[in-house]
């Protein structure tokens, strides 16, 4: 679940816009993360149309006692014929860029990255968000604290409030 404005060269033809712009609106998830215990995560998430071909994100879960905040932007870039996702979490100053694939009426992000958590821990970060035919998203997250090889998983289902 990891989600910061930036500058997107995004120049999206009708049809790419309507698919994003299908997500707009409010969105509520639950799932559990699993580690060391099992723990429940609920989240929210709002998109909205923002500037030119963007849709913006913000988010926010509760897991452990504790908050995450995501935010970010989704475009369909046509100069690269690819949807990119600019994330960017509250933890670590965590950012990076998830290329999307459409996979039938889904588009798929897929996000790949070694960072610093706020302890300095060394952490491979592998997260998936599916966005399905508008009606529904998906988040998969996987960390794996490089040092120790402890790992964190969590899936959260979203739906449409």
């Amino acid at each position: 679940v990891l989600l910061a404005a930036a500058a997107l060269p995004a120049f999206a033809g009708p049809a790419e816009m309507a698919l994003l712009e299908a997500y707009a609106g409010t969105w509520n998830g639950k799932g559990v993360l699993t580690g060391a215990q099992q723990e429940p995560v609920t989240c929210k998430m709002s998109l909205s149309k923002g500037n030119g071909t963007k849709l913006n994100y913000t988010g926010r879960c509760a897991l452990a006692g504790a908050q995450l905040s995501v935010t970010g932007t989704i475009a369909y870039v046509e100069a690269s014929k690819r949807y990119e996702a600019v994330m960017n979490s509250g933890v670590g100053g965590f950012r990076g860029v998830a290329i999307g694939q459409k996979r039938g009426d889904n588009i798929v992000f897929d996000l790949r990255q070694r960072a610093e958590d706020d302890s300095g821990n060394d952490v491979s970060i592998a997260s998936t968000v599916t966005l399905k035919g508008g009606k529904s998203m998906d988040v998969v997250f996987h960390a794996v604290f490089n040092e120790t090889g402890d790992t964190i998983d969590a899936r959260v289902p979203f739906e449409k409030a």
